[in-house]
């Protein structure tokens, strides 16, 4: 077996269709969009670059197959909470089902982040935010959610035989959207006639003429609800706005919601559509044709779920049950007003219990697990999981 960086364009070819090759024969997987993985090592679109630095490889055979590929990539603001080394890492893992080829793709990328400084590797993760490309699927092998990694079963045991440790679970959570037959629990109504008798309170979706506003809203909001919260920074009103720019081809008004008391943001619940039921139709591609399909499927209604990336409550409204007045008012608008049929809510870390709690207390079911690993250069060090966020 041979390890060849990828260094132009017709390795990067190879790279991206290794996990084509080794997921075309699993009903549930979905082609990504070239051009979102791409994007991931580009210098020019991905400004990970600005700290970092990225190097991948594929793995060739005897027969010149390519049988493996992974990344590795060093994010020097890449840290979390009650780490003591320096960790670097690894994704875009993939490989036949052989435990001496899939060490070797390990040890390559271990040796190059040991060549950089680092004590340790997590991964599968992104070389970019962690909504993306971010952990091994160990159950729930369904349809990915949008730029959600997607593997087969026998990965795990790749992993934890090389001797990877899990560093934390990401539970996804899914539940219907509440129609005649199907209701939410009967505490979020009791709350919701609370505060619906009182003037000073209300809800309301996202309008896209009103797209800086909203933005703005969801800055206030999250600014106080989670920043400086396991490290997270404030996101300035102008950067807001760009995040909502950047996701206004796909964003449905009647999704974004807001509870505000005398005019001013309180609470959040962002939510897109899962656009990757309509991405499966496009193999891979995204040119001019595949625009066209894509606004096509889009206006047949095939996407009937949505996907839960945020949600925040400002703390001197946490626990009042403005959570619940806002979904309350959100689930009448999309029951009557839009054709999704499921809602799945977006990993949340098991070193979590707070946001656990929220989706429990929703009536959610466990949809999915999927694990980041981390593995230790230093055999003697001792390791610890991700410290439970209190």
């Amino acid at each position: 077996m041979v390890l060849v960086e990828v260094d132009n364009k017709q390795k990067e070819k190879v790279f991206l269709q290794v996990h084509i090759t080794l997921n075309q024969n699993n009903p549930h997987w979905i082609r990504p969009l070239d051009k979102d993985v791409k994007a991931v090592f580009d210098p020019q679109k991905n400004k990970y670059f600005n700290h970092g630095e990225v190097q991948r490889w594929i793995l060739i055979n005897e027969a010149g197959q390519a049988i493996g590929r992974i990344a590795a990539f060093v994010n020097n603001r890449y840290k979390n909470k009650g780490d003591d080394v320096k960790v670097g890492g690894m994704g875009f893992f993939d490989c036949v089902n052989d435990q001496p080829a899939a060490n070797l793709l390990f040890d390559t990328a271990r040796a190059w982040l040991q060549h950089q400084g680092m004590e340790a590797m997590d991964g599968p993760i992104n070389f970019g935010e962690r909504d993306k490309w971010w952990g091994l699927l160990i159950s729930g092998f369904q349809a990915p959610l949008y730029t959600m990694n997607y593997n087969p079963p026998y990965y795990q045991a790749l992993f934890e035989s090389y001797g990877f440790k899990n560093f934390y679970n990401q539970i996804c959570w899914s539940l219907p959207v509440a129609d005649e037959t199907t209701q939410l629990q009967p505490k979020f109504y009791t709350a919701h006639q609370k505060f619906a008798d009182n003037s000073a309170f209300k809800a309301a979706h996202l309008k896209k003429p009103q797209l800086n506003k909203f933005a703005a809203d969801f800055s206030i909001v999250y600014n106080k609800a989670w920043a400086q919260h396991e490290g997270n920074k404030e996101i300035p009103v102008n950067q807001a706005i760009r995040l909502f720019k950047t996701m206004q081809p796909i964003l449905d008004e009647k999704l974004i919601w807001f509870a505000y008391h005398q005019e001013e943001p309180i609470a959040m619940w962002i939510n897109i559509p899962d656009i990757n039921q309509l991405v499966k139709y496009l193999n891979g591609q995204f040119n001019l044709w595949a625009k066209l399909k894509f606004i096509i499927l889009q206006r047949l209604g095939v996407c009937n779920r949505f996907v839960g990336l945020a949600f925040g409550i400002v703390p001197e409204f946490q626990g009042t049950g403005i959570d619940y007045f806002m979904i309350v008012e959100a689930e009448k608008v999309i029951k009557a007003k839009t054709r999704y049929k499921q809602v799945e809510l977006q990993w949340q870390g098991d070193f979590n219990p707070k946001i656990l709690n929220i989706s429990q207390n929703l009536g959610a079911e466990q949809s999915r697990q999927l694990v980041t690993y981390r593995y230790l250069f230093d055999p003697l060090k001792p390791f610890h999981r991700h410290p439970v966020i209190l």
